[in-house]
C-alpha cells in the first residue's frame, strides 16, 4: 500500500500541496509516497462526493486527505469547522483514524502569505516598496496575522501588477520556500499536525 492520497479541489492545492509535501523534514515528517486527486467539481464537488470518492482509493492508501476551501464550498453549516467535521465523520467508518478533511478558511491562498520575501522573491517584486505596503495602497485589508482578507484577490491583484499569469506553478514554488514550521494558518496546522502524528520522525 502506498502511504497517501490527497483529493483536492484544483490544481492550485495540488501543486501548493506537492511542493510542501517535497520538504518533508521541514513539516516534521518521514519521506513519503503520496498521490493526488483532483475533483472535477471543484470545492463543491469534494464537499458534497469527495469522502465517497476517496473511499475507493482504500485498498491502495494507507492514509487519506480530503483538502478543499471554504470559500465557495456551497456549505451550509456554520463554518469550515462544522464542515470539516461532518467531513471527518463521513469518512471515519471506512477509515477510521486514518483518513482527515481540512476545509481551509477562507482559501488555500491565505497559505501563500506566510512570507513577503518568499512571495516577493518567487514573483520577481521590484524593490522598493513591499507587496504589503502596496496592497494598503492598493485597499486591500488585512486581518490580525497581517494577512489579506481577500487572498485570492490580493495575490491576483500583485500578478497583474507585474503583468503575470496566476498559474498553479507559482504555488508550488512559494510552498518550495515558504517557513512550513513558522506558518500560523489554524487549517495547516491541523494539516501538519496530523502528518506529523501519521509519518513521525524518529527522535
Amino acid at each position: 500500500m502506498k502511504d497517501l492520497v490527497l483529493l483536492v479541489a484544483d490544481k492550485n492545492a495540488q501543486f501548493a500541496l506537492m511542493g510542501a509535501l517535497g520538504r518533508p523534514e521541514a513539516l516534521g515528517i518521514v519521506p513519503i509516497n503520496f498521490e493526488f486527486r483532483v475533483h472535477p467539481g471543484r470545492d463543491g464537488g469534494v464537499r458534497k462526493s469527495g469522502p465517497e470518492l476517496l473511499a475507493q482509493e482504500r485498498r491502495r492508501f494507507k492514509h487519506g486527505l480530503l483538502v478543499m476551501d471554504w470559500e465557495g464550498s456551497g456549505s451550509d453549516l456554520s463554518g469550515a469547522s462544522a464542515l470539516e467535521a461532518s467531513l471527518d465523520d463521513k469518512m471515519r467508518p471506512l477509515w477510521n483514524d486514518s483518513a482527515k478533511a481540512i476545509v481551509i478558511q477562507p482559501e488555500l491562498d491565505i497559505w501563500v502569505w506566510g512570507s513577503d520575501n518568499s512571495i516577493e522573491e518567487v514573483i520577481e517584486w521590484p524593490s522598493g516598496t513591499g507587496i504589503r505596503d502596496w496592497l494598503c495602497d492598493m485597499d486591500f485589508c488585512f486581518d490580525e496575522n497581517d494577512k489579506p482578507i481577500r487572498p485570492k484577490e490580493a495575490i491576483e491583484a500583485a500578478l497583474r501588477k507585474l503583468g503575470l499569469p496566476r498559474s498553479s506553478a507559482l504555488y508550488q514554488r512559494i510552498a518550495e520556500k515558504i517557513s512550513l514550521r513558522k506558518c500560523t494558518d489554524r487549517a495547516f496546522l491541523r494539516l501538519r499536525n496530523q502528518l506529523c502524528a501519521w509519518f513521525p520522525r524518529s527522535t
